[in-house]
């Protein structure tokens, strides 16, 4: 894939997955503007990418008011002459379970991933329009957002709230050739070493030096964070010019299409439902299926719809 001539901003550049993608992105030809709340980290990976004959420049701010936003894209435009593409992927943690999440726990983490990729994304989509040339909006969720994730009540909805956006920016910006697609990553980062499925594994090839076994990325699509890029820069290409609105999921050995939401069953009652008629018609009706929730335990499969509910 050569980016050559395109500008990139990519947030929460620094480490972990957004490194890879903003250093993926510069191996291709792509310009890039480094965003990280920490300096050091930022310039680190600006300066890196410099060293090897490419272009960048590093903005050290947290995502998420659209003064920063605006400071993103203006920096493209003043080291690069322009922006083509724009990967929201800074993201912060904050897991609690439902009655133990603070205020402050919720409003941090929906303010970095889903405001801030609500900005980030706004002030881009003006420039691009401005531009004429069309774009690309490559926005980061999760498979939190997905299916939930036990403790991720703030996490879960600010990433599914981002394919949300996908979706919905995906049809507004068609007419400026500016196409929009969520990339769902799964893969060894300091943020994924928190949520306990995947800790002992992580941990494990860490402390061993030894490369994840075939069958973890393969069937549970677990890997590094240069095995997610590739995704980032085909989506930042002209090859990804007919791909739009879409969810797509990477790591490992595994690329994966998610399904959008859409009715599973459907069951009439003339003149509508009542309680009744809708307790005596579930079981062997609509909810005869119904759908499992949260990300599965590496090796073990995700746990069952109850059939019955039982307060708490």
């Amino acid at each position: 894939m050569d980016l050559s001539g395109k500008v990139a901003v990519v947030t929460g550049a620094g480490r972990g997955l957004g490194r890879a993608y903003a250093e993926a992105l510069a191996a291709a030809g792509a310009a890039v503007v480094v965003n990280d709340v920490d300096g050091d980290a930022a310039t680190g990976v600006a300066g890196g990418i410099t060293a090897k004959g490419g272009r960048a420049a590093a903005v050290v701010a947290p995502v998420g008011s659209a003064e920063v936003a605006e400071r993103l894209v203006d920096t493209a435009v003043k080291e690069f002459g322009r922006l083509d593409v724009m990967v929201t992927n800074a993201g912060i943690l904050r897991d609690r379970v439902l009655w133990k999440m603070t205020d402050d726990d919720f409003d941090a983490v929906i303010g970095v991933h889903l405001r801030g990729t609500f900005t980030c994304a706004r002030a881009a989509a003006v420039r691009m329009r401005e531009q004429g040339s069309g774009g690309r909006l490559i926005l980061v969720s999760s498979p939190a957002g997905q299916r939930g994730n036990f403790g991720q009540t703030n996490y879960a909805a600010a990433k599914a709230g981002v394919v949300a956006m996908a979706r919905t920016w995906a049809m507004e910006l068609a007419r400026a050739n500016i196409t929009v697609n969520a990339v769902v990553p799964v893969a060894a980062t300091e943020m994924t070493k928190t949520i306990p499925a995947f800790a002992p594994v992580i941990e494990e090839a860490e402390r061993t030096g030894r490369p994840f076994p075939d069958w973890l990325r393969r069937d549970e699509g677990l890997g590094t964070v240069e095995d997610v890029a590739p995704l980032v820069v085909f989506l930042a290409s002209d090859a990804s010019a007919g791909v739009t609105g879409q969810a797509i999921g990477i790591g490992g050995d595994r690329l994966a299409l998610w399904a959008h939401p859409k009715e599973k069953a459907v069951a009439f009652a003339d003149g509508g439902w009542t309680a009744e008629a809708i307790a005596a018609a579930w079981e062997a009706g609509v909810g005869a299926d119904p759908e499992t929730y949260g990300i599965p335990a590496p090796g073990n499969p995700v746990p069952e719809a109850p059939k019955t509910t039982e307060a708490r």
